[in-house]
């Protein structure tokens, strides 16, 4: 059994997946699978992943699965992977030659069979600068809100497969597209090995899933509302984050039209506190989504 799972959910990016291809089949350590879950793509994405899985230069996975949204990639990749460690790879993105190798090197001689350990998180790189949000300041073994706390910026996470698989599977609400696949991450409650490494090179697309979260807050507000329930939960997070959390708790279910909102919040107080902020949030995303 291999150690990594490289995956990579992608909709219609025949434009761009060709070069993560390219960067997995220049990788210095052949330790890997890909796995390529398609989205529904109606471009040229299934020719292409198929023609390369002919090529053999690779072991190449191809699902392709009606289209969901990003969310629901990662829960078909989830269901299908075997291999001890996953790493999501946007199809717009692709990883520096050596990234494979920093990953199952670190996992063998720091990770490998510790419990206390979900898996290694390194850095994300602008295309041709520098890491995004900057390095690591301590590189102590934290746990993934841990970190939140002291790094802005997005990271790499190459995670045990076994506690995803362990976890609930998230509610995926029909027509609703823009789930955030971070609901996942919070519910882990092991400690990460940070290494100050570029493991991906970022391209952010200007349809991609970071690009207008307003309307993303609009358009999937209850898969949002079940995202902040769940940070408002969660033991870990911070009093300011809840708060935070709570106004755009109330801004979603106004949305959804989930009028039972305070009886179903975790934090019904919090929730009653934020009520106007949160009013104010929803009119604010109305008027600038409109």
């Amino acid at each position: 059994m291999r150690t990594l799972t490289v995956f990579t959910p992608t909709y219609n990016r025949a434009h761009t997946i060709g070069r993560t291809y390219e960067s997995l089949c220049r990788q210095t350590c052949s330790d890997f699978e890909w796995l390529v879950v398609d989205d529904g793509s109606t471009d040229d994405t299934e020719a292409l992943v198929k023609s390369w899985i002919a090529e053999a230069r690779i072991p190449i996975r191809y699902i392709k699965k009606e289209n969901g949204g990003l969310a629901s990639g990662y829960i078909t990749a989830f269901a299908n992977i075997d291999s001890e460690l996953n790493v999501c790879i946007d199809s717009d993105d692709y990883m520096p030659d050596n990234a494979v190798q920093l990953i199952v090197s670190t996992w063998k001689e720091r990770g490998k069979g510790r419990c206390d350990i979900a898996g290694i998180r390194g850095l994300d790189f602008y295309m041709g600068g520098g890491p995004i949000g900057g390095y690591f300041s301590d590189l102590s073994e934290m746990n993934y809100w841990e970190l939140e706390k002291t790094h802005r910026g997005d990271t790499k996470l190459a995670i045990r497969t076994d506690l995803l698989k362990a976890l609930p599977v998230m509610k995926i609400y029909p027509g609703e597209k823009n789930a955030n696949p971070s609901y996942y991450f919070w519910q882990i409650s092991q400690k990460y090995i940070l290494i100050n490494e570029n493991l991906c090179w970022v391209d952010y697309q200007p349809n991609g899933m970071a690009a207008g979260i307003l309307r993303q807050y609009r358009n999937s507000p209850n898969s949002f509302a079940q995202y902040r329930r769940m940070l408002l939960a969660h033991p870990c997070v911070s009093f300011k984050r809840k708060f935070i959390e709570a106004m755009h708790y109330v801004s979603s279910c106004i949305f959804a039209k989930q009028w039972n909102f305070i009886a179903s919040s975790p934090k019904k107080i919090l929730t009653i506190t934020a009520l106007i902020p949160g009013c104010l949030l929803n009119a604010y995303v109305r008027y600038k989504t409109k």
